[in-house]
Order: C-alpha cells, then sequence, then structure tokens
C-alpha cells in the first residue's frame, strides 16, 4: 500500500486528507526524518519532535500565504519535507544541498531565516504589522519559539511590544524543556511546574471529552470552552503565580499536548478566528519516537551517523594519536586553571557540551553558570563578576557572539573589566553554513579600544593564552579565538607559560615571499609552503604568526617587510577588518611598498558544506595558497 507520504508534495496535497489519516503521516515523517538523517547526519531531536505540529500547521493554515516561522531553525525538517524538498532531503548540510535550517533563498515557505534564536516574534510581528497596513486582514502569522529559544531576552522583547501592539499574531510555545543541554532558569521551572501539576493532569482528559474529544461535529464548540476554561485551569495550576504571557496582553491558552494532532488541529483551527495576540502552549517531547534521542537529547540534538533501525550510534574509529579536539583542550585547561586560581568561574550561553564547560560543571559545579540563550546576558553578567574580582571565562560561539556586541563594548571594553572571552566554532565551520560561520568576531572586535583579540595556532597555544588572560599582570578584556575539530599537536599537555601579549613569532624562515597568519589556519599556510617548496625547490618561503590581532606585533611585521618582497595574509575570517586590513594598514603608515595579497573569507556569506570543501571556495586551501606563493 503506498504510503501517504509519498502523496504527499506541498501542504495542498496534506489538507485533501481526513484528520484521522494525519497519525499515520505524521509516523510516517517521523519514520522518513529518522531514516535520512541515520545516513546524513544533521540535527534529529528537535526536529521528531515537532513532527505532529508541523502535521497540523500546514493541514489548518493556508501557507505559504500564511506565515510560519520556525524559531530555532533545526525544528523544521519535517516543514521542509512536507513543502516540496522531499526529494532533496538527503542533501541537507550539504555542498549545493538543503540549509539545515529555514532559508529564504530556498523555498517560499521559508517565511524568514532562523538560523539562531529567539527572532521569531519580532519577526512574526513585522510581518503581521505590515499585512495589516497592506489591508491583508486574513493572513495569518505564526511563530513557532522553541528548543530553549524562549530563554532570548529578545523574544520577551518582542512580546513586549506585540502584546501592546494588538497585532493578529500566534505564537506556538514548543516547550520540550530543552535546548541542546537541558534548559536552566526561572523560566523553565516555571514551565515545569505547569506541566508536571497533578490538578491540571486530572482535568486535561476532561477537558478535551468536554471539547468534543475526537469527534469533529462537536469540535466547532472547542474555541468558547478553552477561553472559557484556560483561565479556571492555570489558576488552579498555579495560584499564587499570575501568567507571564497574559501580563503581556497575551490569550494564553494550554498546556496541551504537543504529539496529539486532533487535539492540535481543532485548537489551531479555533485559535485562527480569534483575533490579537494570542500563545498557545504545547508540550512535546524532544527526539520523540527514536528511544534513544528520547532518553539522551542532548547527544540525539546532532548524533552524527546512526542505526535507523535500532538508534544505535555508528561508532567512528578514534585515532588515539591524533590531535584532541580544541573545545575539549579549553574544557580541561579551565579545570586546571580554576584548581589554581579560585576566583575563575565559567560561564555559557546554554552550550556547555558543545564549548566543553560540561567537563568543569561536573567538577566544579557552584563555579560554572549556564545562563540559557542569552549571549547578551552572559556578557554583561561575567563582567559584573570580573568587577567583583572573579576571573570569568565567558564561552560563546562565535558566530552567536556577534548578537552581543553593545554589551562587550559598553559593559567591558568601556570600563576596562576584564573579562575572558574564549570563542569557539571560530572561521569556517561546515555543515552548518553562513548563520553558524565565524566570519566576522576578528573583524568587528578589532575595532573596539581596550580589548586584546589573539588567535592560537595550536593547543599549546590556546592553554597559554588562557593562563596569560587569567594571570594577575592581565588588567583588560582579552578574547581568545579558535576553531571547530581537531588541532594538530597530540602531545598538548605542556607546561603553561605566559604568551607576551602583543608578541608574534616566526615559524618558518624564508626569502621570497612570506605568510602572516593568525590562528589555526596558519598550519594550512605551513602545508602550502611544503608543497610550494616540492614543486619548486629553490624557492623559500617564510611563515609569521601573530598570535595577536590585538595589540599587533609591529616589531616583527617590520622585521617581515624588510625581509621579504611578497606578502600574503591569512586569516579564516573575513579580509575586510581584520587581519589583512590591519598589515595594511602598517604598510600604509610606515610607507612599504611590497607586494601584499590577502587570503581569507570574501566579502560574500559562505553556503554550507565540508569546511575542506569551503576552504578551496574561499581559497584558502593548501593547493590554492600554494599556487598563489608560486605565482
Amino acid at each position: 500500500m503506498e504510503k501517504l507520504l509519498d502523496q504527499i508534495n506541498l501542504p495542498q496535497d496534506l489538507r485533501k486528507l481526513k484528520v484521522s489519516q494525519l497519525p499515520q503521516l505524521a509516523d510516517e515523517l517521523r519514520e522518513f526524518i529518522i531514516q535520512v538523517i541515520a545516513d546524513h547526519p544533521g540535527h534529529l531531536g528537535a526536529s521528531l519532535g515537532t513532527v505532529e505540529l508541523t502535521v497540523a500547521l500546514h493541514y489548518v493554515f493556508n501557507t505559504p500565504y500564511d506565515r510560519i516561522i520556525w524559531d530555532v531553525g533545526h525544528q523544521a525538517y519535517g516543514h521542509k519535507i512536507l513543502t516540496g524538498r522531499k526529494e532533496q532531503f538527503a542533501s541537507i548540510r550539504c555542498l549545493g544541498g538543503l540549509s539545515g535550517f529555514p532559508s529564504r533563498n530556498e523555498s517560499e515557505y521559508d517565511a524568514f531565516g532562523t538560523g539562531h534564536s529567539s527572532t521569531s516574534i519580532s519577526a512574526a510581528l513585522g510581518m503581521a504589522i505590515a499585512s495589516n497596513l497592506k489591508g491583508e486582514k486574513d493572513r495569518q502569522h505564526i511563530a513557532v519559539i522553541g528548543d530553549g529559544a524562549m530563554t532570548g531576552g529578545m523574544a520577551f522583547e518582542g512580546l513586549n511590544n506585540a502584546g501592546a501592539s494588538k497585532s493578529n499574531l500566534l505564537v506556538i510555545l514548543n516547550d520540550n524543556g530543552m535546548s541542546i543541554d537541558i534548559s536552566t532558569g526561572a523560566l523553565s521551572r516555571y514551565f515545569t511546574r505547569m506541566k508536571a501539576s497533578k490538578s491540571y493532569n486530572q482535568l486535561k482528559n476532561s477537558v478535551w471529552d468536554m471539547m468534543g474529544g475526537d469527534n469533529p461535529e462537536r469540535q466547532s464548540h472547542s474555541k468558547h470552552l478553552i477561553s472559557k476554561l484556560s483561565g479556571a485551569m492555570r489558576s488552579l495550576i498555579s495560584p499564587k503565580t499570575s501568567n507571564l504571557f497574559e501580563a503581556m496582553d497575551f490569550r494564553y491558552f494550554g498546556p496541551i499536548d504537543g504529539h496529539d494532532i486532533p487535539t492540535l488541529v481543532a485548537v489551531l483551527a479555533d485559535l485562527k478566528t480569534i483575533q490579537g495576540p494570542k500563545l498557545l502552549h504545547i508540550v512535546t517531547v524532544k527526539g520523540k519516537g527514536l528511544k534513544q534521542a528520547e532518553e539522551d537529547p542532548t547527544i540525539y540534538h546532532a548524533p552524527g551517523k546512526f542505526d535507523s533501525s535500532t538508534g544505535q550510534l555508528i561508532p567512528t574509529k578514534i585515532n588515539l594519536s591524533l590531535a584532541p579536539k580544541y573545545q575539549d583542550v579549553f574544557g580541561k585547561t579551565i579545570i586546571e586553571l580554576a584548581k589554581a586560581n579560585p576566583r575563575i568561574v565559567g560561564i555559557t550561553p546554554a552550550m556547555p557540551t558543545g564549548c566543553s564547560l560540561s567537563m568543569m560543571m561536573k567538577k566544579m559545579p557552584e563555579r560554572v553558570f549556564d545562563v540559557g540563550i542569552a549571549e547578551q546576558h552572559a556578557v554583561t553578567f561575567s563582567a559584573g563578576l570580573a568587577a567583583e574580582g572573579m576571573v570569568p571565562f565567558c564561552n560563546i560561539y562565535s558566530s552567536f557572539m556577534q548578537r552581543s556586541f553593545d554589551q562587550v563594548i559598553h559593559d567591558v571594553a568601556l570600563q576596562k573589566i576584564p573579562v575572558v572571552f574564549c570563542l569557539d566554532r571560530a572561521g569556517l565551520v561546515g555543515e552548518d553554513g553562513a548563520t553558524h560561520h565565524g566570519a566576522f568576531d576578528l573583524a568587528y572586535f578589532r575595532p573596539i579600544p581596550n580589548l586584546i583579540i589573539s588567535a592560537p595556532m595550536n593547543e599549546r597555544e590556546l592553554r597559554n593564552l588562557m593562563y596569560t588572560a587569567q594571570s594577575e599582570s592581565n588588567k583588560l578584556p582579552f578574547v581568545i579565538r579558535y576553531p571547530r575539530g581537531r588541532g594538530v599537536t597530540p602531545r598538548w599537555k605542556t607546561p603553561l607559560e605566559i604568551q607576551p601579549v602583543g608578541k608574534g613569532v616566526c615559524v618558518k624562515e624564508g626569502k621570497d615571499a612570506a605568510i602572516v597568519s593568525i590562528g589555526h589556519i596558519g598550519n594550512t599556510g605551513l602545508q602550502a609552503i611544503e608543497q610550494a617548496g616540492n614543486r619548486d625547490p629553490g624557492k623559500r618561503f617564510g611563515l609569521y604568526n601573530m598570535i595577536y590581532l590585538k595589540p599587533l606585533d609591529e616589531d616583527l611585521l617590520q622585521e617581515v617587510f624588510e625581509k621579504y618582497p611578497r606578502i600574503i595574509t591569512l586569516e579564516d575570517g573575513v579580509l575586510a577588518g581584520g587581519l589583512a586590513s590591519a598589515v595594511s594598514e602598517f604598510a600604509v603608515r610606515h610607507h612599504y611598498t611590497n607586494e601584499i595579497h590577502s587570503i581569507g573569507i570574501p566579502d560574500r556569506f559562505i553556503p554550507q558544506g565540508s569546511i575542506a570543501e569551503l576552504q578551496k571556495l574561499c581559497g584558502m586551501d593548501p593547493e590554492s595558497i600554494a599556487e598563489l606563493l608560486l605565482a
């Protein structure tokens, strides 16, 4: 018998089904996601948890005319499959394939790009007001916010504005108790208290029966009953706690079971007819339908390859002689430093596992703070800690760090507060694509006064930079940026040493041309020098590792410009404003006329693909660099 999913190409096909057929479609959609992602790794748990919601939304609403915004975007795999991209789904996160997140360039059904989090309510409100101004009274605007995104401050800014605006907006809170790691904070506890309430669970079934249960003829009365009963139920659940969303002038409905499609369809159909800002609170299970993903949602957030029939992860062969991941060097080194320095604390915005602060969290739980998906708060919270004598290591992914740019300027650098910023995932990150590449940090930090900016070429330098940043001699905010993936030094745990601030090193002497690099990408420069030397043994090329972008080692640069006729700058960040700009500005100030070439991320957004593919695309691979050395 033909599967229902095989009959669905676009939501118009979905709407031809009966409500009673939708649970079967949801099962088939979930199975399809599991089968494809098992062999083509991507985000898994979040999209498994939104399968029923996805089906119900496209069944009830007239998409793409009605706008659905997914926040965060890795909840939207089912949405992609049901909106004409089923045959392409295996290409997800590959070079030239589907994005792992909603993308306006990819489909008219993707109303707004959401690679980061907490933006959906603001975007949906803007669309709702635009529709109102254009006279589109019948267009619906739905923001699906979940997987921890409600902890971001911008979500509350959007709620506050939306409540005051009285615009026709539906916010669906997908409450799965998770982001990547377990959600933290008062808001998470509030949701847990509501959905775990004994009183609520006793009433839930009887209320649904009063609404008509699964009887379509009786469900038409559900809107009136929901409105009448929701306030009474919430008072019973939490009599001492006023409803946060109603305080912001939203009409609140729920919580309801986010895996019960008949309920979702009935409630969404009724909410379509209610004007003004509304919030539907649904409770879902991250990883729903795959036992291992339900039991370990952190691992199965993006699990890599696994067996689709059993759910078991497919182990990768680990070569013990390989260098460690930079994130693990950070995680182990901060514990080493914290044992010697009781003032050290760790801060992360919902990424303790990804950045390896989870290691310190297990050994020193009282000295690690997961503040939720709230980068702005993380920075200013760190500033408050440092102002009182603590040494905060604030670890934020490079592309997420840009969300807190003002706080770095106003709350840290302006006041010369010595926060240590560790920027994981700097440079090209691979399959997550344009929203996640750490392309801009060198450029956007460099103009800020009072800021030390550094990037290690290897694991030993990372350790030494961390040691230097927390030392008594450092009185300024200190940025350390490093890439995703493995380093180059298997025996990395060497004695800690101060890395002199503003001083680079000559890694390799030459005479014909020199590469001036910063960060891990310098190792690619060394590979290029080796390749160029093999092709033309008569030429010798040098490599100079700057280590610090700010302050810049002008003595070392002067040595380079005096010795080499040709100079190539190399960085894994955007060329405009980073190392290339700094070296060119130095040359102009000192009237050097050497031939200068710059290699880095060009002035465009780089798509998803493997890091090797993307480096080649940007001319940052060893072969391309070698060609330039020999030109």
